[in-house]
């Protein structure tokens, strides 16, 4: 069976790190020709709340050849289209592509190669890359988790040979209501990767202050009540349940909301939103499938999403250099 990580950036490359030191073969494939050239020479080199190095099989798009039975798109999502067109010819026939995308990016990948050959992952940790071959895991040990389902009632025949892979890493949940644990991810990147990219701090250090919390909590707010207007269930995060845990309609729980925060975020208080470092870069942002998901789905449904609005609005002022990412961006919100 042949595996193949596409976009291994931080996430990726850490992934792939911990697949390749059980024994597995996989190979790391990743535009940035530095970053490439640093895993062939030096292997992954793991840093952060685990240290580790790990010769690693990598290489870029441009070096593919032949089929793969299973490969795991890491890539943004801003050019999904053409990325999955091209990789379809280097997916086997029966070959199953599993997205770690931010988002709902699940149904638009179907178009492209079918329900059947699409498996859906969000994980529960967070990685940055310092420098070429050199990737922090910024989440515990113990948050090591993932969620993995299907868009088709047919699963691939390959379910759960992907499953056995990721618990090379860490624990995997299959989730029947996959679209419920999509919006769970995604709450959790529209508030916390928000408010993150908006302000040039870690996750920690959004949920700390008393008027960057009090936005993060009206936004996980805003993601709760359209889901409840749309009709979707909210998964559990890691056993958690955020909506019993975060959600209010008074203002007791909402001060009990507002305490737990940070607590919710303990261990993924050192995370740095990829949002925020891609923006540290000079990049653009998937900001659009994140809040910008928020926003288009609270227009479907009918329900205003004016926190998630505004997180667009200023990231997108950041990417074209009216603004740059900091606290004083806070006056912005109006809550």
């Amino acid at each position: 069976m042949r595996i193949a990580i596409y976009g291994a950036g931080s996430l990726g490359t850490i992934l792939g790190a911990y697949i390749s030191k059980a024994g597995v073969a996989i190979e790391l494939i990743n535009r940035n020709k530095a970053h490439v050239e640093a895993l062939q020479t030096k292997g992954a080199q793991v840093t952060g709340t685990v240290q580790f190095v790990q010769p690693v099989v990598a290489y870029t798009p441009e070096e593919m050849s032949g089929q793969y039975d299973i490969l795991f798109l890491m890539t943004k999502q801003q050019h999904n289209a053409e990325v999955v067109a091209m990789l379809k010819d280097y997916l086997a026939p029966d070959g199953v592509l599993v997205t770690f995308q931010n988002g709902l990016p699940e149904m638009q990948i179907a178009e492209i190669l079918g329900e059947e050959r699409v498996l859906g992952c969000t994980v529960a940790w967070g990685a940055t890359l310092q420098s070429p071959g050199i990737c922090e895991l910024t989440s515990e040990p113990d948050a090591l988790s993932f969620s993995l389902g299907a868009i088709s009632e047919q699963r691939s025949k390959h379910f759960d040979k992907v499953k056995e892979i990721l618990e090379l890493m860490g624990t995997v949940d299959v989730e029947e209501n996959f679209l419920g644990t999509r919006w769970s991810k995604l709450l959790i990147n529209a508030s916390f990767s928000g408010m993150s990219a908006v302000l040039g701090c870690t996750f920690g250090e959004a949920a700390s202050p008393r008027e960057s919390r009090r936005i993060v909590q009206a936004l996980i707010k805003e993601c709760i009540d359209v889901c409840q207007k749309g009709g979707i269930r909210i998964e559990p995060v890691q056993g958690k349940d955020i909506v019993k845990l975060l959600n209010y309609t008074n203002p007791l729980k909402k001060a009990l909301s507002y305490l737990i925060i940070p607590i919710a975020i303990r261990k993924h208080a050192k995370l740095k939103a990829s949002m925020l470092q891609d923006l540290e870069k000079g990049k653009l942002t998937e900001v659009e499938a994140i809040n910008g998901a928020v926003s288009a789905y609270g227009r479907k449904v009918n329900f205003p999403t004016p926190m998630n609005d505004c997180v667009v609005r200023i990231i997108h002022d950041i990417e074209q250099g009216k603004l740059t990412p900091s606290f004083d961006n806070l006056k912005y919100f109006k809550a």
